[in-house]
């Protein structure tokens, strides 16, 4: 018993290993840093170039859900390892394809190459800590996917920093080298915790008492479960508002503040601390108050936040309404898979965000997508942003229809 024990690998550590591989993938939230630089060399306007961000979470959403019975199977150092080569290559083949003037060769190495490795990459150290943090699991979570919000604050200025010393292929060589070594060393630790082990220290006691006493549903048992589709909606809606703002933050601060594209890349740095930040304050709040009514919170703020953005003159108070949408948004990631244990238990997780983050691989079509046409139509950034405004009004309802369900099975605390 005592050689089994010494077997036991340190959480903390395993957490860290998922830090390292969320803090890589999660470069892709600094997509608007590489649009200008790239859509010079190929000579085509920005909505191509952006086509490539959203055909990576088209891929990194359908990935997930696809392939999350599989990482299952083959368990997450695998599936780590995999998702390592996956996103390293996307890179260094960007860089390759920008080096030979190949746009195709472009959206398959960065949209499909990298998406796959984005969409193992996320879901496997998720399904791996809800395991291992059953007393935390909302801490735990929370921080590797405030990770995945940080990495724009650190990538995003090395990526600019990068394209104006070393050019654009070398930048993508340079910084696949770099993703592909941080994620193939977590894979080196990262594991699935024994049956029945629980480190020492561990206390299950407390609100999330509740969550530990759910069953595991069954795949089939969710897919029939009107609650699954709710999540569905308002992550839906959640993601292609957010990635709008995410994909345009240093086209709108070079629109709006009138920022040069260095101080721009700035706030695409700072969109990473909020969104990192964001993801850990609001996993924290849904511990306490309850993950049903930390959504319908999420999106109270969203629906004001996007009326007033773009009306708002100064420059404080826009960049920090800005950073408050990217908290909540970030926030919805962070509570995400907790919300999802407690309500369908802690089997089949990897599984079911999988399918919830098909939301995001069509969100991040729509999104960007609905911003596009509409700036092209009204030439207005306040008009393009009330319809998202408005689109929070319905993920609002949703949210109370979702508080209401839950209030019948009273499964999963409320506050």
């Amino acid at each position: 018993m005592e050689a089994v024990k010494r077997k036991v690998k340190n959480r903390w550590l395993i957490l860290l290993s998922a830090i390292g591989i969320h803090i890589s993938i999660g470069s892709v939230y600094a997509f608007s840093v590489i649009t200008e630089p790239v859509k010079t060399i190929f000579n085509v306007d920005a909505s191509t170039i952006k086509w490539a961000f959203q055909i990576t979470i088209l891929v990194m959403g359908f990935s997930a859900a696809l392939l999350g019975p599989w990482v299952s199977k083959i368990g997450p150092r695998k599936s780590t390892l995999i998702a390592g080569v996956c996103y390293g290559l996307g890179f260094l083949g960007s860089g390759l394809a920008i080096y030979l003037n190949q746009l195709v060769l472009f959206f398959l190495c960065y949209g499909l190459i990298a998406g796959i490795g984005l969409g193992i990459g996320y879901i496997t150290p998720v399904s791996v800590l809800v395991k291992w943090f059953p007393d935390r699991r909302g801490l735990a979570v929370g921080l590797v996917i405030m990770a995945f919000g940080f990495s724009s604050l650190i990538f995003g200025p090395l990526m600019q920093y990068l394209f104006e010393t070393v050019g654009a292929p070398n930048a993508f060589f340079i910084l696949g080298s770099i993703y592909a070594v941080l994620i193939l060393l977590s894979a080196t630790y990262i594991e699935n915790p024994p049956n029945h082990v629980l480190n020492k220290g561990d206390d299950r006691s407390g609100h999330e008492e509740s969550a530990m006493q759910t069953k595991n549903y069954s795949v089939n048992e969710v897919l029939r479960s009107k609650k699954f589709y709710y999540i569905w909606l308002m992550m839906f809606i959640n993601i292609a508002c957010g990635i709008a703002i995410i994909s345009e933050a240093s086209q709108i601060s070079q629109l709006k503040l009138g920022y040069t594209p260095m101080q721009a890349a700035g706030v695409v740095g700072l969109i990473g601390a909020f969104n990192g930040l964001g993801r850990l304050f609001w996993s924290a709040f849904s511990d306490h108050f309850g993950r049903p009514i930390t959504f319908t919170i999420f999106f109270i703020l969203e629906v004001v936040a996007f009326y007033f953005l773009a009306k708002i003159g100064s420059e404080f108070l826009f960049l920090g309404m800005m950073m408050l949408i990217i908290t909540v948004y970030g926030g919805a990631f962070a509570t995400l898979p907790a919300f999802l244990s407690d309500l369908f238990g802690t089997k089949h997780v990897g599984t079911i965000l999988g399918m919830v983050l098909i939301s995001k691989g069509f969100a991040g079509l729509v999104g960007p997508t609905i911003y596009d046409y509409v700036m092209e139509k009204t030439a207005s950034l306040d008009d393009t942003l009330m319809v998202f405004s408005v689109l929070f009004l319905v993920a609002l309802t949703l949210s109370i229809a979702m508080i209401l369900s839950i209030k019948k099975s009273s499964k999963v605390k409320l506050v």
